[in-house]
């Protein structure tokens, strides 16, 4: 997959497919569009492309609005899109000036003269322009004079439930990691560099990898306890993740460690890539470390089982 950073790195194509959007988390509901995109792109010979902007837009529109948590960076999203098979990623800086863009500016400047888009694939609920104005009804209308072709992706629904990035932050704002999995199609993973912790763990026999996380706008699951797989240098490892205070040793700041089971390396300051698949419990307060400890060897008894069913 080829991704470009700006408008200008990128030359029109014989055949684009085209679709466009923030795909933060690059749901089931996303993967039919892309799909569909990738589908189209093969029957005629040509090739997929995925406009994206970057940072998100209401970054950039709300600045001091920290309530908004994404659940991919660029890097993951781009991944989750390679995996998909897109063939080109255009990432758009998004800014005020770039968000005053008419839908019709957009249309022209980039699905027009920058792509030579050919056809155009949208989700049901896709706007884009100033203010959100553009929509499907608009593209429609137009499609002849544009020169592409556009198709609208119905709504999706699982058990029920409508797929939508919103949907999958509240479920895991509530630490329902397993409802995000059945709509993400994969398990939500957290990626962060190992730092020197305060080797609590250790003291106890449950030796923890503290990690700091890459960005300060993902999203991390409910405080509690996880099982969880552990990705170290392409290799993975089972073991339970804990977020939060720590109250039983008068934790002040908040944490995110995992213990790796059967695993004794030095990974200080390397990149693990952390994967939830149920939570066990919500963090809790004990009466004294032997307590903790005890429920420890319990949550490790429930993490392996889990995960042995997962697999």
């Amino acid at each position: 997959m080829n991704i470009y950073h700006k408008l200008e790195d990128f030359k029109p194509l014989d055949y684009a497919v085209v679709t466009s959007g923030t795909f933060d988390g690059v749901h089931i509901g996303h993967q039919k569009i892309l799909a569909r995109v990738n589908e189209i792109a093969r029957k005629n010979n040509g090739e997929s492309v995925l406009i994206t902007f970057w940072p998100h837009p209401r970054l950039v529109l709300y600045p001091d609005d920290s309530t908004l948590k994404l659940l991919n960076t660029f890097e993951e999203k781009a991944e989750l899109l390679r995996e998909q098979g897109i063939d080109h990623l255009l990432r758009i800086p998004f800014t005020k000036e770039f968000s005053k863009l008419s839908s019709e500016e957009f249309i022209q400047k980039v699905l027009v003269e920058t792509i030579a888009t050919k056809k155009l694939v949208i989700g049901y609920d896709h706007r884009f322009g100033n203010n959100r104005e553009g929509r499907f009804e608009q593209l429609k209308a137009n499609s002849s004079r544009y020169g592409f072709d556009v198709e609208e992706i119905s709504k999706q629904e699982v058990d029920h439930i409508g797929v939508s990035s919103t949907k999958i932050r509240q479920s895991l704002f509530n630490g329902e990691v397993h409802i995000a999995r059945d709509l993400l199609g994969s398990d939500y993973s957290i990626t962060g560099r190992v730092v020197k912790g305060e080797k609590i763990g250790r003291i106890i026999g449950f030796p923890t990898a503290n990690l700091e996380i890459d960005s300060k706008h993902k999203l991390i699951p409910a405080d509690g306890s996880y099982a969880v797989m552990v990705n170290i240098d392409h290799s993975q490892y089972k073991g339970m993740m804990n977020i939060g205070y720590r109250p039983t040793v008068n934790g002040k700041t908040k944490t995110i460690e995992v213990h790796i089971f059967d695993f004794d390396k030095d990974i200080y300051g390397e990149s693990l890539k952390v994967s939830f698949k149920k939570m066990i419990r919500e963090e809790k307060k004990f009466e004294d470390i032997e307590s903790l400890k005890f429920q420890l060897e319990l949550d490790k008894k429930i993490a392996l089982t889990i995960l042995n069913d997962s697999l």
